[in-house]
C-alpha cells in the first residue's frame, strides 16, 4: 500500500452531507460492533454504515505507519459512501490517525476516535489499582499516555498494562467462549486478580464480547468498564453541534446497521454477527474491496 501524503485541499471533496445522511464506523474486524451498537441504542434514529477491515485483522501487531495507512483507506472509503461523521472504533487506529484525519478531512467531515476508559476506572477505584487490556500497539500511542499522565499519577493511581495478541481472533471466529479463549484470558489476566485490582478496562473494541468469559473465569472480582457509552454520547454532542442530528419523527424503517467486511466471506460471518449483535437492531452484512 503506498505512503499517505495527501494533497490540500481535499482531491474531490465530497458535498457536504445532511442530517439524514448515515453514520460511519470503522474497525479492524467486528470487534468495534460494540461500538456501533451503543451508538445505535443511544441514537436510535440513526442509521449506521460499519466496515470492518477484516482483510487485515488485527492491527495490533503491525507497524504504526500501516496501521495509519490501513485506516486512512478505511476512513476515505465511508467519506466517499456519504457519512456524514466516521467513528473510528479501534483504540489501535485511534492511537496513530486522529490528527491526520481530522487535519485532512477539516469541519465537514467530523472524526471521533477512541481512548480506553481508564479516566473512569481511576476516579472509582478503591483499591488503587486498575489494569488496562489492549494492544500492543495502543500502549505505543500518545492518547493512552496522556490519560495516564492527567489523571493515574495525580490519583496515585498504579495502572497495569497488559497485552495480548490471541483475544482478537476469538472474537472474530466467534469463539469467546471456548476452551482455548477461556484458557488465555486466565493466563493474561490472573496476575491482575492477585495483585488486587478493582478495575479492568476494557481497551479494545473486540473485549466487551469477551465480558460474559472474564465473568466466568473471575466472577466479580474485577469491575469491567469499556469506552462505547461515552462515544455514543460524542457521537451525538458532535452531531447536534454540526447540526446533523437526524430527527425524523417515527421508527426508522431503514436496516439500522449495514455491515461490509474487505476479507472474509460475509455470509461465513453472519452466524457469527447473530451472537453479536442484539436481537432489536436490524443488520445486513455484505464483501466489498478496497
Amino acid at each position: 500500500m503506498s505512503a499517505i501524503h495527501p494533497l490540500y485541499p481535499l482531491h474531490d471533496p465530497m458535498p457536504k452531507a445532511g442530517a439524514d445522511a448515515p453514520i460511519g464506523i470503522f474497525d479492524s474486524g467486528i470487534g468495534g460492533l460494540s461500538i456501533a451498537q451503543e451508538i445505535a441504542r443511544y441514537l436510535p434514529k440513526e442509521r449506521i454504515v460499519y466496515y470492518a477491515d477484516t482483510a487485515h485483522v488485527p492491527y495490533g501487531p503491525r507497524e504504526d505507519q500501516n496501521i495509519r495507512e490501513l485506516t486512512a483507506h478505511a476512513i476515505e472509503w465511508l467519506y466517499r459512501q456519504g457519512c456524514k461523521i466516521a467513528v473510528v472504533a479501534c483504540n489501535t487506529a485511534s492511537a496513530f490517525s486522529l490528527d491526520y484525519l481530522r487535519e485532512h478531512y477539516g469541519e465537514n467531515f467530523p472524526i471521533i476516535g477512541l481512548v480506553p476508559a481508564l479516566k473512569p476506572a481511576v476516579l472509582q477505584s478503591k483499591s488503587k489499582k486498575v489494569a488496562v487490556l489492549a494492544t500492543p500497539a495502543t500502549f505505543r500511542g500518545q492518547l493512552i499516555k496522556d490519560v495516564m499522565t492527567r489523571f493515574a499519577e495525580p490519583a496515585q493511581v498504579e495502572v497495569l498494562t497488559i497485552t495480548c495478541l490471541d483475544l482478537v481472533p476469538f472474537v472474530e471466529a466467534g469463539a469467546q467462549m471456548s476452551e482455548a479463549c477461556l484458557v488465555t484470558l486466565k493466563e493474561v489476566l490472573q496476575p491482575a486478580v492477585d495483585q488486587n485490582v478493582d478495575y479492568l478496562v476494557l481497551g479494545c473494541t473486540h473485549y466487551p464480547f469477551l465480558k460474559d468469559a472474564i465473568q466466568h473465569i473471575f466472577g466479580q472480582k474485577m469491575t469491567l468498564i469499556d469506552s462505547g457509552t461515552a462515544v455514543a454520547r460524542q457521537t451525538a454532542r458532535i452531531l447536534i453541534k454540526n447540526e446533523l442530528l437526524f430527527e425524523h419523527d417515527g421508527q426508522p424503517e431503514h436496516v439500522r446497521i449495514e455491515c461490509y467486511v474487505s476479507g472474509q466471506n460475509a455470509d461465513h460471518l453472519k452466524p457469527i454477527l447473530s451472537h453479536l449483535i442484539a436481537p432489536d437492531l436490524t443488520w445486513s452484512i455484505k464483501n466489498i474491496g478496497i
